[in-house]
């Protein structure tokens, strides 16, 4: 992995665009196993050296932050501002994670990966519910072209419409377009209070009471199907909140306001509706909630055999919840958006089981993307998206010598390994 410091970065992407030589953009390297693997004998040109917040607008609710600086890192000074970036750690930060908007114990901050990294996965967990996802919080990005010409779009405040909308090309472009070198982000209050509510009972009534809570007035930060897993290898150990008991999936509702006052009268509403239902509700204190929702987040990057995304339409996530190929597994999966996450080890997990679930996804209306997989499954990390001719012109638009991430474009099917 190639580091350079920022002075002489252009210049090494230069190099590599006379060379016509492969490449990979990365930020902090921590999450590079995930998804297709590059193609050998590519060098990955790491931001690491791009560390720091460049500019705060405490005022207007914007901050502007080099690409590899962790995201650890970017909480902890939001917070001495009472802010806050809108968005969960991503997978595999486990409870180093010390809850939304907070520091990490991990000095290194390598955990939570990098800010350059997170928009380049582009994958949002369950917070997206109330505050929508990675590509909605970036308002301005500066990136490096495969030719190592610098470019802009976006700006530093809210409402600006200025040049292209790169910032969504960009967002989950996995580094196939161009190296992210700095983004700005809006940035929200944090919660003064924060409360949650764990439930558990027959599927069928779970459904409802998501349905229900998905077209009330309430607000939650996150409706997820939860089910933090029943022990084994990867699957962490199972809490008695009242999601997941048995390795029955529940309901993990997490509620934030500024009057505690208010959170009490939610918390009692949706349980009386889930009690009408029989479904049984258990309220958390934030440490309990922040211990529930760091189970969804795994034990480490790469401390799983198998990391699935998945994504289904959010009518059918209590189909995907019942899935006998998800059986016992851990599960976490927005009720509102029927996206998520589910890991494994290779005992749990075969390869013809994945292959049964991706079926399945597609059926309802989704996919599933492999973001880990055993040495031994070859099972590509994503498929062709109807959408493939467009995104195979977008590349040859940025990238005409196809040096950045090769076999890494996503909905563009991998070529086989091997």
């Amino acid at each position: 992995m190639i580091s350079p410091e920022p002075g002489e970065l252009q210049e090494l992407v230069r190099e590599l665009h006379r060379q016509a030589a492969p490449w990979q953009p990365a930020g902090l390297g921590s999450r590079l196993s995930w998804g297709p693997q590059p193609e050998q004998g590519s060098a990955t040109v790491s931001c690491r050296a791009l560390r720091g917040i460049a500019e705060h607008s405490p005022g207007d609710f914007t901050v502007t932050v080099w690409a590899g600086t962790p995201l650890v890192e970017l909480q902890a000074e939001l917070a001495h501002h009472g802010q806050w970036l809108t968005l969960d750690w991503p997978w595999g930060t486990g409870s180093r994670g010390a809850g939304s908007g907070a520091a990490s114990d991990d000095a290194s901050g390598d955990t939570s990966g990098s800010v350059g990294g997170l928009v380049a996965r582009g994958l949002a967990g369950g917070l997206r519910q109330r505050y929508l996802g990675v590509r909605d919080q970036l308002i301005g990005i500066e990136l490096v072209r495969a030719d190592g010409v610098r470019a802009r779009a976006g700006g530093k405040v809210v409402k600006n419409v200025a040049g292209y909308d790169l910032m969504r090309l960009f967002t989950g472009s996995w580094g196939a377009l161009g190296l992210i070198t700095s983004v700005t982000l809006r940035t929200l209050p944090l919660p003064p209070q924060r409360r949650g509510l764990g439930l558990s009972g027959p599927l069928e009534a779970l459904g409802q009471l998501a349905s229900w809570l998905l077209g009330s007035s309430l607000s939650p930060e996150r409706i997820d199907w939860w089910r933090p897993g029943c022990g084994g290898s990867g699957a962490g150990e199972g809490t008695a909140t009242g999601t997941g008991r048995g390795g029955d999936a529940g309901l993990l509702i997490s509620l934030a306001s500024i009057n505690a006052a208010t959170l009490e009268e939610q918390i009692a509403c949706i349980s009386a509706r889930g009690a009408a239902l029989g479904i049984g509700a258990l309220p958390l204190e934030p440490a309990e909630l922040e211990a529930q929702v760091a189970q969804g987040r795994g034990p480490g990057p790469e401390a799983s055999d198998w990391l699935l995304r998945l994504a289904v339409r959010p009518s059918q996530a209590p189909a995907l919840v019942a899935e006998p190929a998800l059986a016992q597994l851990p599960l976490c999966l927005g009720a509102g958006s029927g996206l998520g996450v589910s890991w494994a080890s290779a005992a749990e997990l075969p390869a013809y089981r994945v292959e049964a679930l991706r079926r399945s996804c597609q059926q309802w209306g989704g996919y599933l993307t492999v973001l880990r997989q055993p040495s031994s499954s070859q099972l590509p990390a994503w498929l062709d998206a109807p959408a493939r001719p467009m995104v195979e012109a977008i590349k040859r638009q940025f990238d005409p010598l196809q040096q950045l991430a090769r076999g890494r474009l996503p909905g563009v099917q991998p070529p086989p390994l091997g």
